[in-house]
């Protein structure tokens, strides 16, 4: 009897699966059934070969030798991933197996997956594609019941190769062309660029910003204050000599001259997609969009908690609507019990929930029909979950119903305005902790702030107890967070405000929800970019790079337009093959680009060290973790740590401490100036007891080279508050 192959991303995955459809015997990189077998890739286990493969003469980074531009790209085996591959290509070789389900992640990158490996492996056997938005035994179930033709995702997996291909063309000639020109290590790319060009510009806003006074003149009533307005509405005078003389001639009692009362109702924000997930994790716990990814990731693989995270839906199809009754039961648990119970009593409204119109590839990020085992989660994990059940429960919670009034008062011959609010219905607000966006950003109303109003009738007259002129000033553009930058990517601020209807297929962006993160990490391994609190700062040789790019690399319109290109290809509207003969004619206009540039950079961050393996001098970067020493060849890749932030907190301002200096000398040190030597810092340690569990999840964030060096030294130490 013909057996049927199942292909899945990751180890976890197939055992999920394996345990569902009755496999539970091991084989060689498989687990084995009846009726089936489960194998896994480990991520990707082939990708497109490096361009040496092409021509031995690529080995060397010259100028004269691009663009490199393959006829036809090669695929090549990941060396460290080879013995999987091998043993995946044996069971598609087998004789028994009579059709492959692909169950890699439901979206472009694992399709590519997917494909990728079928095709090195030279497999022409039947497919059909699991697709499903949750890793529950139920999804599963329900999922192989529904098994989708191969054939389906075609365009899909075209799409998915056409990206890898426009970025190796690309990425890799700009980035060799920018290394070659300068003698630095220096690297571009059609999402990178540009997006570092965001922060590099709203760096140079900010630097060029002068700040201009303005005035307004307050007056305090009982219980209450109210700004004076002009004719236009307006509270703000540019001139001060006119504030104080409208406070001189402000005498008198204030006069109730018109009294609005208007009802208004705010629904619920919309379900999370992962972008938005990502923003509001930055805002909140200052998450990188990365480190949300991985946890949203693990809820979904691990935990079971959470749908399929990758996706840029904010609403579900009417199927998925079923079982929203399910998934409230599975959350009726802890401080979520009292409100999903209340949902469940009453009729569940999806109106701000439910919309196939604007459903892609999944629908938004929902709780699943999993009840949550929080023990087993981790603080952060925890705190990810959080936030989509809270947010889930929003939006099938009524409006937030409230009375808007708006005052009009005379003082002597000026009009001032005050505002209130009274809240009658609080509706999906009384979600505990659920933040509106609305109350973070600027809403232009900063100076008639919403208060509590005293009953009043027009022709009221109240005393004046004071009225004083305030001086404020202008503020700069902020600096990109994390929360903002994604925002800016996901809306280029360059693009065109209001394009034709059919100019685009879908909302133009820089990337892609699942691809965003790692583009952002990028930024912060190139040593483009550099994090202070939560703010990201364009480094001197981030500023440099955006100066020395051919500039139409720098363009988010450029770059979007590509975005849309590839999701074109993906719905069968365009065509893989055209799209990738322009990458390659772009890729040879960026080279000849930077081989005529008469552009200069200069490492301005050297140090007074040498490298002890090339001897060239060594630069002082501010890297993710802390301050290193990086050797600027290329070839050479040595490092030396500085300094590294601990989770440790300065026992009088309680901020992160640096751990810097070698060997006995090993000390604490804090911006506020404590400073406390390791030996000291242990004894006292032990003295007030260790978070161990703190310390061991520092210990898996850093990365092995540092495990070595840090493991003793902050073993009882690491306490994050």
């Amino acid at each position: 009897m013909a057996k049927t192959l199942i292909l899945t991303e990751k180890p976890s995955v197939a055992r999920d699966i394996a345990r569902v459809m009755g496999c539970r015997q091991s084989g060689p990189g498989c687990l084995l059934g009846g009726n089936y077998i489960v194998t896994w890739a480990l991520g990707h286990l082939v990708t497109l070969a490096d361009p040496e493969t092409y021509d031995g003469k690529y080995q060397q980074w010259r100028l004269e030798d691009l663009p490199m531009l393959p006829k036809k790209m090669q695929l090549v085996v990941i060396k460290q991933t080879g013995k999987q591959f091998s043993a995946v290509s044996a069971l598609l070789r087998r004789a028994d197996v009579g059709e492959i389900v692909i169950a890699t992640d439901a979206g472009r990158e694992g399709e590519l997956v997917a494909r990728w490996i079928l095709q090195k492996a030279g497999c022409q056997k039947p497919l059909r594609r699991l697709w499903i938005s949750s890793q529950t035994d139920k999804a599963i179930r329900e999922g192989f019941a529904a098994l989708r033709p191969g054939k389906e995702y075609e365009n899909l997996y075209r799409s998915a190769q056409a990206r890898a291909e426009a970025d190796w063309l690309v990425g890799l000639n700009i980035t060799r062309a920018l290394t070659c020109k300068h003698n630095a290590q220096l690297s571009a790319g059609r999402v990178q660029t540009p997006t570092l060009a965001l922060i590099v510009r709203r760096e140079e806003e900010i630097l060029s910003f002068r700040p201009k006074e303005f005035y307004t003149v307050s007056a305090a009533l009982e219980g209450f204050s109210a700004l004076y307005i002009d004719g236009k509405n307006q509270s703000r005078c540019a001139d001060r000599a006119q504030a104080e003389q409208i406070v001189r001639e402000a005498t008198g009692a204030a006069v109730v001259t018109e009294l609005k009362r208007e009802y208004r109702n705010t629904p619920p924000p919309p379900a999370y997609d992962l972008t938005e997930l990502q923003r509001e994790a930055n805002r909140r716990f200052g998450f990188s969009a990365k480190q949300t990814l991985a946890l949203t990731q693990s809820l979904y693989e691990i935990h079971k908690l959470v749908t399929y995270p990758r996706t840029d839906s904010r609403y579900i199809p009417e199927d998925v609507a079923a079982t929203i009754p399910e998934r409230l039961r599975a959350v009726s648990v802890g401080t979520y019990a009292e409100t999903a119970r209340s949902l469940l009593k009453g009729k569940i409204s999806t109106r701000f929930l439910v919309n196939g119109a604007k459903v892609t590839d999944h629908h938004a990020l929902l709780p699943t029909e999993e009840s949550p085992n929080f023990a087993k989660l981790s603080r952060e994990e925890g705190q990810i979950y959080d936030l989509i059940v809270r947010r889930f429960l929003a939006v099938l919670s009524p409006p937030h119903e409230y009375e808007d009034i708006r005052l009009l008062l005379r003082i002597g011959k000026h009009r001032f305005a005050a505002r209130g609010k009274t809240v009658k219905v609080p509706g999906w607000k009384s979600v505990a902790n659920l933040q509106e966006t609305e109350d973070e950003e600027n809403t232009g109303e900063s100076e008639l702030p919403g208060q509590r109003l005293p009953a009043l009738r027009q022709g009221d007259s109240l005393p004046v107890r004071r009225c004083e002129v305030r001086t404020g000033k202008t503020k700069p553009p902020a600096r990109y967070t994390e929360a903002t930058l994604l925002t800016a990517m996901e809306n280029p601020p360059d693009l065109p405000k209001n394009p034709a209807p059919s100019a685009y297929l879908n909302p133009p962006a820089l990337g892609t929800p699942a691809t965003r993160a790692d583009i952002i990490e990028k930024l912060f391994d190139t040593f483009y970019i550099e994090r202070r609190g939560r703010e990201l700062w364009p480094t001197s040789k981030g500023k440099q790079v955006i100066t020395i790019v051919p500039p139409d690399l720098r363009s988010a319109a450029l770059t979007a337009q590509w975005e849309q290109r590839l999701a074109g290809i993906a719905k069968g509207q365009d065509r893989a093959d055209q799209f990738l003969e322009e990458m390659r004619r772009y890729a040879s206009s960026l080279v000849a680009a930077v081989i005529g540039s008469d552009a200069v950079f200069t490492h301005d961050n050297l140090s007074g060290e040498r490298c002890p393996a090339c001897g060239k001098q060594l630069l002082d970067v501010n890297g993710k973790k802390g301050r290193m020493l990086v050797c600027p060849d290329r070839d050479c890749g040595y490092r030396k740590s500085l300094s590294v932030l601990t989770n440790a907190r300065c026992p009088e301002c309680h901020k992160k401490l640096e751990l810097r200096g070698e060997g006995e000398k090993r000390s604490f040190y804090c911006m506020c100036g404590f400073r406390e030597r390791l030996s000291d810092f242990e004894k006292r340690r032990e003295t007030a007891g260790a978070n161990k569990r703190d310390t061991e999840h520092f210990l898996q964030q850093q990365k092995p080279e540092q495990r070595s060096t840090l493991g003793d030294l902050l073993k009882g130490m690491g306490e994050e508050k």
